[in-house]
């Protein structure tokens, strides 16, 4: 097996933020979510609310939303079911259900300030509790719309990875690299990306970080694709390695991706990484775009992890 690089005449990093004692898995998921989990912290966490409220998917939030609504309604219906039906005018029934009913769509009406009018409070009571619903329900109803337009106008990076990544044949080299594509139609520039080679040193123990020189680490443009190369040279850390030695040293190449959306006027990041049986060896992309008929450049996300053999 040919031995690792000499981590003397390499400028690696311990500095990345990862740390250099990591488990026995990747450090970067394929989603860009860290390999991480934090202990010693409360369950709930109120500081994180905000937080999970924004990122969660949309089928939760909305579910967490009608759940809320739903169980603000019964507490508030029970408080009146409480207080006493005969402190409305109504003219439902008088069974336990239809009380309950009464006091559930009553509560619902004045939570949303709707208020059709067929039942009403006939008590200062009753009337002092609607009056708090009425506040509690505005208040509550500007915090989901304030909660609803910042998930809608925050700026999400919508790239597509190349399942794998590849070591093949560049310039009269070989060459460590993978592609991406913008999935969605907004414009994207100044993109620019950073791939980190990390690897666990057998003497030390320690996982170390070695940021690697691209043929082209930003590009100012980027309507179709993008394939991005370290040149494995005599100066590269691969220079040497086989698929095994990648393998039996645990490494794995950590990438991260900046850009500026044109539509947000905003920066976006994404991030993933590819692990060493992630990478494929004498293989190369496939091209992904051709001209079409009527002459403009036609690209095929879908062939973003299209290879063929060398």
């Amino acid at each position: 097996m040919t031995p690792l690089p000499n981590l003397s005449r390499l400028p690696f990093s311990d500095d990345l933020g990862l740390g250099t004692r990591t488990g026995p898995g990747r450090s970067v998921n394929k989603d860009g979510t860290f390999n991480v989990r934090r202990v010693g912290v409360p369950v709930f966490r109120s500081y994180e609310l905000y937080h999970s409220l924004i990122t969660m998917g949309g089928f939760r939030f909305l579910g967490l939303l009608f759940l809320g609504f739903l169980v603000t309604n019964a507490l508030f219906a029970a408080v009146y079911v409480g207080i006493g039906m005969d402190q409305f005018v109504r003219t439902g029934g008088n069974g336990p259900l239809d009380r309950m009913l009464d006091a559930f769509f009553f509560s619902a009406q004045t939570l949303t300030t709707v208020g059709y009018g067929h039942i009403s409070p006939n008590s200062h009571l009753v009337s002092a509790v609607a009056a708090l619903e009425s506040l509690l329900g505005l208040l509550s109803f500007a915090l989901a719309t304030g909660l609803l337009y910042g998930r809608f106008s925050r700026p999400h990076a919508q790239m597509r990875f190349s399942r794998n990544g590849l070591v093949a044949p560049y310039r009269g080299i070989t060459g460590f690299m993978f592609r991406f594509v913008n999935r969605r139609s907004n414009q994207l520039i100044e993109v620019e990306a950073t791939v980190v080679f990390t690897f666990l040193e057998v003497e030390s123990g320690l996982r170390r970080f070695v940021t690697l020189v691209l043929e082209r680490s930003k590009i100012n443009l980027f309507p179709t694709s993008w394939t991005v190369v370290h040149p494995i040279d005599e100066a590269s850390p691969l220079h040497g390695l086989t698929d095994e030695d990648l393998r039996k040293a645990r490494a794995e190449f950590i990438v991260l991706i900046k850009a500026f959306d044109d539509t947000f006027s905003q920066s976006i990041y994404q991030r993933t990484s590819y692990t060493a049986e992630e990478v494929l060896w004498g293989v190369r992309f496939r091209p992904m775009a051709a001209p079409g008929a009527d002459g403009v450049l036609e690209m095929d996300v879908d062939l973003v992890d299209a290879t063929e053999t060398v």
